[in-house]
């Protein structure tokens, strides 16, 4: 009897803790259907929305000037700091000014440099990689500042995208040659 009871006490957890997920699934993307790539240590994006204050404190203090503040047609997260790779890719300041700057913690401090950031994932669309088509480029891979710990090259000079390595700052994406780019980043809650 103690083993059916302890049996039927898990499924019960486990069926509600899977109902409880997609009500927060569903939640979210009702609160923020579009998703953007944010700057280093920002909270999860229902977190992050309910923190960030709009201040701009943190694209101000944005060295190259990575940081934008998202369109106002983007609902509740209009005005937050976004990341657009497309105008300029982070480079992972070594002091993180962006994190220092921000007032309410909605960015909290992370590993300084390259190893305790994690900005997105890069999707490569083989289709429109010009690699694929046997032209010679390699300009993402030069381009990428971890090197091949985050993407190479093969034998046959196509990219091959290190997710492990790869941090999302968004590099091979602004040097692509392509049109769009065949290399795209996602925000990491779109993984």
């Amino acid at each position: 009897m103690g083993a059916t009871m302890d049996g039927r006490r898990h499924f019960f957890r486990a069926t509600l803790g899977r109902l409880l997920d997609e009500v927060r699934a569903r939640a979210e993307r009702r609160v923020a259907p579009v998703r953007y790539i944010r700057p280093p240590g920002a909270l999860p994006e229902i977190a992050f929305l309910a923190a960030c204050t709009r201040c701009a404190d943190c694209i101000a203090a944005c060295p190259p000037g990575a940081l934008a503040p998202a369109p106002v047609e983007s609902g509740l997260a209009a005005r937050t700091p976004i990341l657009d790779p497309r105008r300029q890719p982070c480079i992972v300041c070594p002091d993180m000014p962006c994190i220092t700057a921000c007032p309410t913690g909605a960015l909290l401090p992370t590993e300084a440099g390259w190893d305790g950031v994690k900005l997105g994932w890069v999707e490569l669309v083989p289709e429109r990689c010009i690699a694929f088509q046997d032209v010679t480029c390699g300009v993402c891979a030069r381009a990428c500042p971890l090197g091949e710990r985050a993407l190479k090259l093969d034998s046959r000079g196509r990219p091959v995208i290190l997710p492990e390595g790869c941090v999302g700052c968004g590099a091979c994406e602004r040097a692509c040659v392509t049109a769009p780019s065949s290399i795209v980043l996602h925000p990491l809650e779109d993984a």
